[in-house]
């Protein structure tokens, strides 16, 4: 196995970002030459903010992996513009191709960040730190690994590990993938060892939003689960239930950018923004998500450049039970522009005021303490059946939604309600794909998109216009459980291997 970063592939990235306001305004290091940095607390603490700001740009375009490649969402498509079947479009359509660009750009981003975060670990070593200080910048480093590789390894099967850099790029092509075993164990190490360092709060306001040890423990948690470890995950998990966090008792705090809801009690990790400035610090996935041709009645900017994308479908508008208070909060069913109803659907869950048009400031939850709750209920029902600790940690996630308890389940039956529960609960977090392809095999996944595509196919979400489904559209098929090793890295390296099928 070789544990090695391509460093003559990527640049050298440390872009003064980070997890709060506080932090993100911080003197851009990539003025000052590698080899004379990293000296201090303060320059160490600008690459780890560096480390924490690639975690932007890989958010960004996360949701056409999470969510548009299931049962989700769709899109609002453009029939005067095409340009994007072969791109984002794709992912939705069940056609992407090791020459997708999203591949190439994700593969990309995500070894770009890889080297910026090891380089940080290597070259800290030799700064001058307090061991307080070492442990709690090491921690978050590995937290974020662990987190790049979790979804590393399930996006692409094998990839190649790297946790160092090299001093010339030659090595490089000579890369291998490492198996997913390998890969899993790693993400586990760092992981334990991200718990053992870092704290459960930090002293200071202006480290809200940093990594901690519950949002290591609720990363080690899911990792079990998601290697069916689950009387490890339920152990693990159980130490997040014990470190203060708690149901916000409004659903929407989750997604409130106000200073005051930001990070808030459910919060164990979520990618940082700010917007209302020129920092290019802000989100804007109320724009990409808002329909095409809703102007200003949406997002309150009639200049802004509404995407259509990520569009709720019929399926899981559906899957809300009557009274679900989540529903209204996470989606709409249509918007009225200039007196006239538009029935076009689009996420809702980010939507809040601002300031500057594309400029948001909302985050990008990635662990929740709900998340927390319904992992243990799942854990639970795997090893012991539907039990009443297991029925109440789902049934404080209903509660919160305005929903009675479930009782009288067997085990069957509150597995599929605990993976309902978490559909409508973590709607639009890009969850929903992690969630399918752990719970299915290749074969019960492809049968069960497959499904869905026909739904679709016959009853459209949201009208095409003149344009009609290819023959493509819609067919999924085992090997599609992976997605392809982009085309260009096949190319620069061909020891890297393919995906079966691609």
């Amino acid at each position: 196995m070789k544990k090695i970063t391509i460093s003559g592939m990527f640049l050298l990235s440390l872009l003064a970002t980070s997890c709060n306001e506080n932090f993100l305004n911080q003197t851009d290091p990539t003025k000052v030459g590698v080899d004379v940095f990293y000296k201090d607390e303060a320059q160490v603490n600008q690459a780890l903010n560096g480390v924490y700001g690639t975690l932007q740009t890989i958010t960004n375009t996360a949701y056409l992996f999470g969510e548009f490649q299931t049962d989700n969402t769709t899109v609002d498509l453009n029939p005067s513009d095409r340009g994007g079947a072969g791109g984002w479009e794709a992912f939705e359509f069940s056609t992407v191709n090791a020459g997708n660009g999203e591949i190439a750009t994700v593969w990309n981003n995500y070894y770009a960040a890889l080297y910026n975060l090891n380089l940080t670990l290597e070259k800290m070593e030799g700064a001058t730190l307090s061991d307080d200080a070492r442990g709690k910048i090491k921690g978050q480093l590995k937290f974020i690994r662990a987190y790049l590789y979790f979804n590393l390894v399930q996006y692409f099967g094998d990839v190649v590990i790297v946790t160092n850099t090299l001093a010339t790029p030659d090595p490089a092509f000579d890369l291998i993938r490492s198996p997913q075993a390998e890969v899993w164990a790693l993400v586990e190490s760092d992981l334990k060892e991200a718990v053992t360092l870092l704290p459960a709060v930090y002293p200071s306001a202006a480290d809200k939003g940093r990594v901690t040890k519950g949002a290591a423990l609720g990363l080690l948690g899911k990792t079990y689960l998601t290697n069916k470890k689950y009387e490890d995950a339920i152990t693990t998990l159980k130490e997040v239930t014990k470190l203060g966090y708690s149901l916000n008792a409004n659903y929407a705090d989750n997604f409130d950018p106000s200073p005051a809801k930001k990070n808030g009690p459910e919060s164990l990790f979520e990618i940082q923004y700010q917007g209302d400035n020129d920092l290019g610090e802000w989100s804007s996935f109320e724009y990409v998500f808002a329909p095409r041709v809703s102007k200003g009645a949406v997002t309150g900017y009639a200049s802004g450049s509404n995407g259509g994308r990520n569009a709720p479908t019929n399926d899981i508008i559906a899957a809300y039970e009557k009274g679900d208070l989540r529903k209204d909060i996470s989606l709409k069913t249509g918007f009225t522009l200039e007196g006239v109803k538009y029935p076009v659907t689009y996420v809702n869950k980010y939507n809040y005021p601002h300031t500057i048009v594309n400029r948001t400031n909302t985050n990008w939850p990635v662990l929740r303490y709900a998340d927390v709750l319904l992992m243990l209920a799942e854990s639970i029902n795997e090893v012991s059946g539907p039990t009443g600790e297991a029925a109440d940690y789902l049934n404080q996630v209903r509660k919160r939604a305005g929903l009675e308890p479930l009782a009288g389940l067997d085990k069957t039956a509150f597995r599929t309600a605990v993976l309902k529960e978490r559909r409508v609960e973590l709607a639009f977090e890009n969850q929903r794909w992690f969630d399918l392809r752990r719970t299915m095999t290749p074969a019960q996944w492809a049968a069960f998109m497959n499904a869905h595509g026909a739904k679709e196919r016959a009853n459209p979400t949201i009208a095409r216009g003149n344009v009609p489904f290819n023959s493509t559209d819609y067919v999924f098929t085992e090997n599609e459980y992976y997605l392809p090793i982009p085309a260009p890295q096949i190319l620069i390296n061909a020891k890297l291997t393919q995906n079966p099928g691609y």
